[in-house]
C-alpha cells in the first residue's frame, strides 16, 4: 500500500436496510444505524426501508458526496443478488466499485433468528462491526478487460437450441449448433400434436428446421458431441467429436440447450411396452391412427412426485389431456379415464383445455399417494378420493404419464463447462429470478428443459432469452470481468516453489506454468474462490478483495486478538 493510501482519512458510510419486514420486522433498524455510528472510522449511517430502491440508491450517492465517504457498507440481504447493483451505485458516485462491502443481516441473521429478536439485533450489530472493519482495509481494484470473439456455440439441436441459434445468427453472429443425434428436432420428430392448439408436431418443427437450414451465419454439426472446453468468457476453445473426427471451434459464448430425457418406467404399474405403455409410445399410434383399444386408462405422476423424483414434471398433465382429446377425436366411443393426484393446467388456455376434455367425456378419478392404483391384467383398482370408495376400471390399454428426467450425460457436460447441476441432475441457473438464463460461469447460458421440464412455448421463450443474454456479450469488442481474483504478487514470487498444488486444486483451470516454468494465473478464468491461496504451501498466492489482512480485520473487530 502506498504512503498516500496510508495517509488517507478513511470515512465509512453504513446503510442499514429494513428490507420491508424481512429485517425491520425483527430488529430495530433505526436504533441499529444510530449505534453503528460509534464504530471506528464510521463517518455516516442511515437506515432505509429498501436500500436497493431508486430512493435508497440516490441516498447512497448523496451521502458519498455530502459526507466525503470513501468506503460504503450496506447491511441488508445477500451479495449474491444485489452486490452488482450497489457496486454500480457507488461507481456512479465516483468511488471504485471494490470500495464497497456487503453485510448480510437478513439471510444470516433475521431470517434464522426471527424468534429471538434481541439476539438477532446483537448479531446484526456484530456483523456490521466486522463489515465496517473490513471496509477500512479495502483497496481499489481494476476490472479485467477481455476481447470478445463474436461467435456462439449452441449445444443441442431441439426447439430451444434452434430458437437460440436462429436468433443469434439473425443478429449477424456466427453460430454453431452441435447435436448428438443425426438430425435436428429432438422429441418433436416423434410427437403427434402440440397442446393447447393441436398443431401437428412434425409440421411445426419442420418449419423451424427449414429456417435453420436456410439461415446465414449458422452451421449445424450433427452426430457430434462436445469432448473438451477450454478458455473463458469471450474466448472459448471447444473440441467436437463428429463420428470420430475431431474439430475445434472458437466462440465467445456458449448456450446449453440439451433438453431432457424420458423416464424408462420399467417396474412401474406393470409396464411392458405393449399393453401398458407411456404417453410417448402412444404418440405414434395416434399419429398413424393405429389405436385399437376401447378402454384406455391413463395414470398420472408415474415415476414422479415420489422420494426418488420429488418434482412435478410440468408437462405430463397437459400431455395426457392432449392425447385423451385426440383419442376422442379418433373415436368418441373409446372410454378414457385419467387417474390423477393433482392436475396442473396453468393459465386460462390450459384450463380451457381441461374443460374441453371433460365435455368430451374424459373421466377423471383422483387417487392419493398413500393408495396408489393397483394395476392387474385387465383392470385397475383405485380408491376414488371423491366418492371415498374403491373403483374397478377395465382397460385394454394402460398409458403411463412419465416425467422428463435429466440426461444421463449432463454431469459430463457440466464438468466441461464448470457449471453446477441441481439435486435432480438438471442444470442449475445462477439465480432463478434475477439470472434465470445465466450460469454462474460467465459466458455460458441455459434454455429449455435442460434446466427444468417445460412445455414447447416456454422452451421457445427460453431459447430466445438465452440468445438475448449471449448477445449482450457478443455485441461488444471487449468486456470487463471480475477484478477480485487470485494473484502471485512480485513481492511473493520468491515464496513460490513451483509445487503445482494450486494448479491441481483450481476448479476453473485458471493456473498454469508458462514457458519459463513459472506459475501464471489467467485472470479472466479466475473466480476468486480462494482454493489456491488456501492450499499454497508457502502462502505465496493472494486473493484480491479477500486478503489475509482484510479477513483478519473482521475477526479482530469481533473480539479476536
Amino acid at each position: 500500500m502506498s504512503e498516500e493510501r496510508n495517509e488517507e482519512e478513511i470515512r465509512v458510510g453504513v446503510f442499514v436496510c429494513h428490507c420491508g419486514s424481512n429485517i425491520g420486522g425483527v430488529i430495530d433498524c433505526k436504533k441499529l444505524a444510530e449505534e453503528v455510528r460509534n464504530f471506528p472510522d464510521v463517518a455516516y449511517t442511515e437506515d432505509n426501508l429498501y436500500t436497493c430502491s431508486e430512493n435508497g440508491l440516490a441516498a447512497i450517492k448523496k451521502a458519498v458526496e455530502e459526507h466525503k465517504l470513501n468506503r460504503v457498507v450496506v447491511a441488508s440481504c445477500t451479495p449474491r443478488t444485489h452486490e452488482p447493483l450497489f457496486r454500480e451505485c457507488i461507481s456512479e458516485a465516483g468511488l471504485n466499485p471494490y470500495l464497497f462491502n456487503f453485510v448480510n443481516i437478513r439471510d444470516q441473521c433475521t431470517w434464522v433468528h426471527m424468534k429471538h429478536p434481541e439476539e438477532a439485533y446483537d448479531k446484526a450489530k456484530d456483523l456490521i462491526k466486522m463489515g465496517a472493519a473490513k471496509a477500512v482495509k479495502l483497496e481499489p481494484l481494476d476490472m479485467i478487460m477481455v476481447n470478445i470473439n463474436p461467435a456462439a456455440l449452441v449445444i443441442g439441436g431441439g426447439v430451444a437450441g434452434m430458437s437460440a441459434a436462429l436468433s443469434l445468427s439473425r443478429q449477424g453472429f456466427k453460430t454453431y449448433i452441435v447435436e448428438k443425434e443425426d438430425k435436428l428436432g429432438g422429441r418433436l420428430n416423434s410427437l403427434h400434436k402440440l397442446f393447447p392448439y393441436d398443431i401437428e408436431a412434425t409440421e411445426f418443427v419442420g418449419k423451424i428446421i427449414n429456417n435453420v437450414k436456410n439461415a446465414q451465419n449458422l452451421e449445424v454439426i450433427t452426430s457430434s458431441r462436445v469432448i473438451n472446453i477450454e478458455g473463458f468468457i469471450g474466448n472459448y476453445e471447444v473440441e467436437i467429436d463428429q463420428n470420430g473426427n475431431i474439430r475445434k471451434l472458437e466462440v465467445g459464448a456458449i448456450i446449453v440447450a440439451v433438453g431432457s430425457s424420458l423416464l424408462n418406467p420399467q417396474g412401474l404399474f406393470g409396464y411392458d411396452g405393449i399393453k401398458r405403455i407411456t404417453q410417448y409410445e402412444l404418440e405414434p399410434k395416434l399419429k398413424n391412427k393405429d389405436l385399437k383399444a376401447k378402454e384406455v386408462v391413463m395414470i398420472q405422476c408415474a415415476g414422479s412426485r415420489n422420494d426418488e423424483r420429488p418434482y412435478c414434471s410440468s408437462v405430463c398433465c397437459m400431455t395426457a389431456l392432449k392425447n385423451a382429446l385426440t383419442i376422442k377425436e379418433l373415436n368418441p366411443d373409446i372410454h378414457v379415464t385419467i387417474l390423477f393426484r393433482d392436475l396442473y393446467t396453468p393459465g386460462t388456455s390450459y384450463e380451457e383445455y381441461y374443460r374441453k376434455a371433460r365435455e368430451q367425456g374424459v373421466l377423471f378419478v383422483k387417487y392419493d399417494e398413500d393408495r396408489m392404483p393397483n394395476v392387474e391384467e385387465n383392470q385397475v383398482k383405485v380408491f376414488n378420493e371423491y366418492i371415498g370408495d374403491e373403483m374397478i376400471i377395465a382397460y385394454d390399454l394402460l398409458v403411463l404419464s412419465t416425467p422428463l428426467v435429466a440426461n444421463s450425460d449432463n454431469k459430463d457436460l457440466a464438468q466441461l463447462l464448470k457449471v453446477p447441476l441441481e439435486a435432480n441432475g438438471f442444470f442449475l441457473e445462477a439465480h432463478v429470478k434475477l439470472r434465470p438464463n445465466d450460469f454462474a460461469t460467465d459466458g455460458v447460458y441455459i434454455g429449455g428443459s435442460a434446466k427444468w421440464p417445460v412445455d414447447i412455448t416456454e422452451t421457445i421463450s427460453q431459447g430466445y432469452a438465452a440468445a438475448s443474454r449471449a448477445s449482450t456479450i457478443l455485441s461488444h469488442e471487449t468486456i470487463e470481468v471480475e477484478g477480485a481474483t487470485s494473484i502471485l504478487p512480485e513481492y511473493n514470487k520468491s515464496l513460490c516453489t513451483g509445487c503445482e498444488v494450486c494448479i491441481k486444486v483450481c476448479p476453473y483451470n485458471a493456473i498454469k506454468k508458462n514457458e519459463n516454468d513459472e506459475i501464471e494465473i489467467i485472470q479472466a478464468l479466475c473466480k476468486g474462490c480462494g482454493l489456491c491461496a488456501a492450499t499454497c504451501t508457502n502462502k505465496a498466492l493472494v486473493i484480491r478483495h479477500f486478503t489475509d489482512d482484510q479477513i483478519l480485520s473482521e475477526i479482530y473487530a469481533y473480539g479476536g486478538e
